[in-house]
């Protein structure tokens, strides 16, 4: 589906609505802006973590979990595996939702997964310098590119090897992320 604006859009609140919206001057069409959703996975091969290093901006240098934006027509957990073969050539199989964040100021919601790595077997893909399997200890902290890259490591080992949890959400004190 394309969506083809004119330039006859203005910001104003439709009638009903209490929100300012981009609404078509000529027919009235209304061209809602949503959130975007982030999905990505914490991946485990073994007792080592898959990490990127990014080749892109933002935090372009800087280490994060395979991760990125949904696309139209799949699941969250169907992105959380595309973003880990685009960014790390990695075939991985997603365990279950770890968590669900929210970044109010970017309008995000990053749906984040547990995931495993069957082998071994990565490379960079086109997003990413480097692709590393850390053990839990060298993980480069201070060199992680976004809070829910930490957050989602944390909520990771806080329950590593547990079954039926509720998913986590952003840590207290970061709901204006």
């Amino acid at each position: 589906m394309t969506t083809v604006y004119t330039d006859n859009f203005i910001h104003q609140i439709p009638e009903g609505d209490d929100h300012k919206r981009m609404v078509c001057a000529d027919c009235g069409f209304i061209a809602y802006e949503n959130p975007k959703i982030i999905a990505g996975s914490v991946v485990m091969c073994g007792d080592k973590v898959l990490l990127c290093r990014r080749a892109i901006h933002p935090q372009k240098g800087k280490w994060t979990i395979p991760a990125g934006f949904l696309e139209m027509g799949e699941t969250p957990a169907e992105g959380a595996a595309r973003e880990a073969w685009e960014e790390a050539r990695a075939k991985i199989t997603i365990r279950d939702l770890l968590a669900i964040y929210t970044v109010k100021r970017i309008s995000q919601v990053q749906m984040m997964y547990r995931a495993y790595l069957p082998e071994p077997v990565f490379e960079p893909g086109p997003e990413s310098l480097e692709v590393v399997l850390f053990d839990w200890a060298d993980i480069p902290w201070a060199d992680l590119a976004f809070p829910s890259v930490h957050w989602a490591l944390h909520h990771f080992q806080a329950v590593e090897g547990k079954q039926g949890f509720a998913p986590f959400s952003n840590p207290e004190g970061w709901e204006q992320a």
